[in-house]
């Protein structure tokens, strides 16, 4: 086992684990190499999914993947901790000690040895250093940072159903700092949470006493996207009595109000920092590799770093596109595609072969509204021109994205086996999870 060429992941997002699920099932069932994942939690939700699990559209549980459990089935192995350090001399990193939920050392720091290296660390919310952004607002970066958000969701829900019971004035209102995808999805999600939970006991609360805004600094939301579906979100947004604020850039979070830069001020109990991403600050101290502005470590074509043993992959990375000064967008289908591609550079680095350079491939955008509607836009392959859907069909392809992520762990016959069990458990439950 010593002497197996030893390929090391780190990250267990959707393209580190979908990587090292493919490396198990060729490499490591035959004894060609050991493969081994490395991630700073136990298990594995699709992160396009956290904002479903903050307003409680999803139970998280029933969606989890435990690394432990998959590593076995996959032929990988998996170490927890989150990587500090980096030796490209001795080609070893480093692990931070690990603690428990009292503070008391588990785990001691340590290193783990490599031959290929490979960073798909992701990203966390870039807050721009906006004065009381990191005091005064929720993020969804992580599966507990959307179970938190969840927990001070219902109960600020019910502490405005009491002040509302007791014939006091009952507003709760909602602000969501970007009009990205994941905000304008939260804000749909937050919705149908403001409608459900009267359903469930908190019948003083009227879904119109949440009130729900989205600040965007561009002049449209979805900036990233084709205007056409920016108007269809604008307009479904506005439909579902969502406040859609465009152009204007927020100076400064305070505890109850946000403060924007022509000094409007705008009353907000719960805050969602949902503007933009950057890579973990400690990328830019991994012993002399490149970054960017954005903490990314900066790749060839074909995802390699200056270092010839150390690839990075996803929105951790910056990667070039041909005829294009723009890098490759941080988006979930573009970490799908490069974990295909290093998957067969891999396996060519193991047989002596080249590098495959990485071609991003846009098949469009879809923006899913919760049960209401999904809108969005499909790439052809041949013409190149985009095809607007809506409705039941752009539902199908939104799901269709989840469903492709389970096979690529799991197979077609037990992601069929999920799907069934997500249609029980979708009859057996309520539509809205309630702790």
């Amino acid at each position: 086992m010593d002497n197996l060429h030893h390929i090391v992941v780190v990250g267990g997002g959707a393209g580190g684990l979908e990587l090292v699920t493919r490396l198990g099932n060729k490499l490591g069932k035959k004894k060609k190499a050991r493969i081994t994942l490395i991630d700073a939690v136990l298990t594995h939700v699709w992160k396009p999914l956290l904002h479903e699990v903050a307003a409680g559209s999803l139970d998280a549980s029933t969606n989890e993947i435990n690394f432990r459990a998959h590593a076995r089935k996959h032929h990988y192995e998996f170490q927890l901790g989150r990587m500090s350090g980096l030796d490209r001399a001795s080609k070893r990193i480093t692990l931070e000690p690990f603690y428990d939920n009292d503070g008391l050392e588990v785990v001691p720091e340590r290193e783990v040895s490599y031959d290929t290296l490979v960073i798909a660390v992701g990203s966390t919310a870039n807050d721009f250093g906006t004065p009381g952004a990191q005091d005064h607002c929720l993020f969804l970066d992580s599966l507990a940072q959307a179970r938190k958000f969840h927990n001070l969701m219902l109960n600020a829900f019910l502490r405005t159903n009491h002040e509302a019971s007791h014939g006091q004035p009952a507003q709760l209102p909602i602000t969501i700092i970007g009009a990205g995808a994941t905000g304008v999805e939260l804000a749909a999600e937050l919705r149908l949470a403001s409608r459900e939970l009267p359903v469930y006991g908190m019948n003083a609360l009227k879904s119109n006493d949440v009130s729900i805004s989205v600040i965007e600094a561009a002049d449209r939301i979805l900036p990233a996207l084709p205007g056409r579906l920016s108007a269809a979100a604008t307009r479904e947004l506005e439909r579902q009595k969502v406040r859609v604020l465009t152009g204007q850039p927020v100076s400064e979070v305070k505890a109850d109000r946000i403060v924007m830069k022509d000094g409007t001020e705008l009353e907000s109990a719960m805050t969602i920092w949902a503007a933009g991403i950057k890579a973990p600050a400690f990328l830019t101290q991994l012993d002399g590799l490149e970054t960017n502005r954005g903490n990314q470590l900066v790749v060839t074509q074909t995802l390699r770093t200056s270092d010839n043993n150390i690839f990075a992959f996803g929105d951790c990375a910056a990667c070039p596109q041909p005829d294009s000064d723009r890098p490759v967008p941080p988006r979930a289908q573009a970490a799908h595609q490069q974990a295909d591609t290093l998957y067969e550079t891999l396996l060519n680095r193991l047989n002596g072969g080249e590098e495959v350079a990485f071609v991003y491939k846009d098949h469009g955008s879809l923006i899913n509204f919760s049960r209401y509607t999904t809108v969005g836009n499909l790439m052809g392959n041949l013409s190149g021109r985009s095809m607007y859907i809506e409705g039941k069909v752009a539902r199908l392809f939104y799901v269709s994205l989840y469903r492709m992520h389970q096979v690529a762990l799991h197979g077609f016959l037990r992601t069929g086996m999920i799907w069934l069990m997500d249609k029980i458990s979708r009859a057996m439950h309520p539509r809205l999870k309630l702790h």
